[in-house]
């Protein structure tokens, strides 16, 4: 595993759910696959700016907050169609503009998207499955009108 994609972890966990210790963060994060020794997990706290609270372990306020516009007025804005394939959704943007689609999507962390791929003007959404592929599209249009 790299640093990244461990440290991604770790803030993920720590949003989703109250953990007090590093041992209750490491047994955590071998739960997701992702090994980590003591030394390793002090040095990604501190990095990750952590706060120990009465609460557990919770993202300081170094943190940027994710800054741009909303999915619905960038979809309002640049989405051009909608295409359904199984668990799939390929969205069409202009050119040049499929990226910030993308990057909307990815901060709004909306559980039905599991990730997102943009080129210079499509976007692949993948969801878990077929029919909250087809719910996403629907929600998708429903910004359209």
């Amino acid at each position: 595993m790299n640093k990244s994609y461990r440290q991604g972890q770790i803030l993920k966990l720590v949003r989703k759910r109250r953990l007090h210790t590093q041992e209750e963060l490491a047994k955590a994060l071998r739960t997701v696959g992702v090994p980590a020794t003591q030394v390793t997990l002090s040095r990604d706290i501190r990095e990750l700016g952590l706060l120990k609270t009465a609460e557990g372990y919770a993202v300081g306020v170094s943190e940027p907050a994710p800054a741009g516009p909303s999915v619905a007025a960038v979809v309002r804005e640049f989405l051009l169609d909608v295409r359904v394939a199984q668990n799939l959704l390929v969205l069409r943007t202009p050119p040049a503009h499929a990226s910030s689609l993308a990057a909307a999507l990815d901060q709004a962390e909306w559980p039905e998207v599991a990730g997102t791929i943009a080129g210079d003007d499509t976007v692949l959404v993948v969801a878990p499955d077929a029919k909250t592929a087809q719910a996403l599209g629907a929600k998708f249009q429903n910004f359209l009108k």
